[in-house]
This record gives C-alpha cells, sequence and structure tokens, in this order.
C-alpha cells in the first residue's frame, strides 16, 4: 500500500494540516467497522490507529465514529465525512498516479486464499507467468476449502467460486460457473437416464457439503427437488471420482469435469433444464479504497487469463 502524503485544509478559525493517512485509515475503519483491522493493514498498532482517529476527529472539531467494545459505526458527522474522504484518497491516488510509472507499479507481498481444487487446476499452473510478468511481487497462496475471514487474516484478495453471500466485500466478476447435472455412461445404462428433475428422487445423488435442495428452472417456474444419496462431502474432487466410479449423479461445475465430458468418460443430464442458481467465479476483496496495484494486476491477470467465455467451456480449437 502506498503511503499517502499529508496537505493543508482551512478549517474553521485555524490553519490545520489534515494528514492523508489519517483520512485513509477513517475511511478502512469505518468499511471494516474495526480500528484494529485498520490499523493492521496499515502495519499501525491497534493503540495508535484509535489515536490517530482521535486526532482527526479533534482536528475536524467533529466525532466521526460511534464505538462500542465490539464494532464502530458512523455518526452522523462520519457520514457526511465519509463521501468527502473517498473523493479526497480517489485525488491524491490521481494525483500520484501523474507523476510517473513508479508510484503505481505492482509491488510487495500479495496474499491470496482459493478453493483448494480450482486453484490447483486453474491457478496453480500460471503463476508462474504471473510472478515473471510482475517481478516485485511475491506471492502467499493459501489454498484451502475452508472460507477465510480476509480482514483478520490479512488477505489482499480471495477467489471464490459460487454464489457470494457477505455484502461488506467488494466483489469483480472473473468467469462464469457453468455447472451441469453429470455422471457416467455405465451408471446411466444401470440405472435410467432422469428426464425430468422429479426423477431424481429415485436416484444416487452425490451430495456437496449436503447441499441437498436442487433447483431448476422448468417451464412453470422454479423447482426445488430435494435430492439424496448415501455420499456427502466438502470436496469436489472426491465427487468427481465417485461420478467416474460410476456411482451417482451429481452437480458439477464444467472447470472440473470439462475434460471428461468431452472425452464421454461423463455425460450431461437433464439439459433442459437449466440450474436456477447464478453463480460466477469472482475475486473479492475488503474494500475500494486504496486497492493496491498488485491486487488489481492479480484480478486482471486472471480473468484475462480465463477469458469470456472462460476457456475450459471452449473447444480446444477456439482457444487460440
Amino acid at each position: 500500500m502506498n503511503t499517502p502524503t499529508s496537505t493543508d485544509r482551512a478549517l474553521p478559525g485555524e490553519r490545520a494540516r489534515l494528514d492523508l493517512l489519517d483520512v485513509a485509515l477513517f475511511v478502512r475503519a469505518a468499511l471494516l467497522a474495526n480500528v484494529s483491522a485498520a490499523g493492521r493493514e496499515f502495519g499501525l498498532s491497534a493503540a495508535v490507529a484509535s489515536s490517530r482517529i482521535a486526532q482527526l476527529e479533534k482536528l475536524l472539531g467533529a466525532r466521526l465514529l460511534h464505538r462500542t467494545t465490539r464494532r464502530i459505526s458512523l455518526t452522523q458527522d462520519g457520514e457526511v465525512f465519509m463521501t468527502r474522504a473517498e473523493a479526497l484518497l480517489d485525488a491524491a491516488a490521481a494525483a500520484r498516479a501523474s507523476v510517473g510509472r513508479a508510484q503505481t507499479e505492482p509491488q510487495g507481498r500479495l496474499r491470496v486464499t482459493m478453493s483448494s481444487s480450482f486453484g490447483r487446476q486453474h491457478i496453480s499452473p500460471v503463476i508462474g507467468e504471473f510472478l515473471r510478468r510482475y517481478p516485485g511481487v511475491s506471492l502467499d497462496l493459501r489454498m484451502t476449502d475452508q472460507l477465510v475471514d480476509l480482514v483478520d487474516a490479512g488477505i489482499d484478495v480471495a477467489i471464490r467460486v459460487g454464489a457470494l453471500k457477505d455484502s461488506s466485500l467488494v466483489a469483480r466478476r472473473l468467469a462464469a460457473n457453468r455447472r451441469v447435472l453429470c455422471a457416467a455412461p455405465a451408471y446411466l445404462a444401470a440405472h435410467d437416464t432422469p428426464h425430468h428433475p422429479s426423477d431424481l428422487a429415485r436416484h444416487e445423488c452425490i451430495i456437496l457439503s449436503d447441499q441437498r435442495d436442487w433447483s431448476f428452472v422448468t417451464p412453470a417456474g422454479t423447482l426445488d427437488v430435494r435430492v439424496g444419496g448415501r455420499l456427502a462431502t466438502d470436496n469436489g474432487e472426491v465427487i468427481r471420482d465417485a461420478l467416474l466410479a460410476g456411482f451417482g449423479i451429481a452437480l458439477k461445475s464444467t472447470w472440473d469435469v470439462a475434460p471428461y465430458l468431452r472425452s464421454g468418460a461423463l455425460v450431461s443430464v437433464l439439459d433442459s433444464y437449466p440450474l436456477a442458481d447464478d453463480v460466477a467465479i469472482w475475486a473479492v476483496y475488503p474494500s475500494r479504497a486504496f486497492v493496491p496495484p498488485k491486487t488489481l494486476a492479480f484480478i486482471d491477470f486472471l480473468a484475462a487469463h480465463f477469458g469470456d467465455p472462460p476457456y475450459w467451456d471452449r473447444e480446444p480449437d477456439e482457444r487460440g
């Protein structure tokens, strides 16, 4: 993160110096609802971060934040100042960018979290290319299927697959996440092919993380189907292995099974009934304020690498 500089601002009755670091700290604290977490992003202790925000309030002659033992929230004056503060920080960032490339060149340690399976298949193979392109950046990759709290873990950006639940985070859509119901030909030969979502009730369905309600779009509207099966797991690779072994029917993303669909090892079913859930692959980060160039570079790199439509949904001769 680039360290903000100071600027002069006239306040009623006096000439005072407004430090952009204090302004940026206030904005991050308000967005995260946590002064300590904001302080960590700036390399400040909780005590120092709190003291600097108190100094800003004294300078402005207004209380900006309501404080409790667990959370903070904006006062009415804080809400007014927040809008002006974000505009001030944007203007400062534009001014820095206008004087040369060095201030915006991606650099520093980038902490990224992503799901294990997607990361190994679609991000790990191009990490070397990214690092060669941006020699000033170092990567700390956390591959886990657990949902990581970005602020508490000090994560710059998370790559998440599926529907987003935390509206306090900023998200950029990187690629479509097309999903299909599929099974091995041997399973369908032994148990018949379902022709309507309601037929799934008599099939062995493989469940991801106990998600037993599958939603479909039908001519009559959305249809929710409760499915059952003897295998439930939180790991998508386990599901893929069970599918290839002919165990049942599962809901899978094409980024995971596209090669097996092309080879015929798996076949899709119920193609006339699209899934109702709108899901995608996202880059998620804590805030729009002061997003460092290293984060933006990584997000742009992945978006370009995946393409639109993503390369795993294109035929080999369409990939260029």
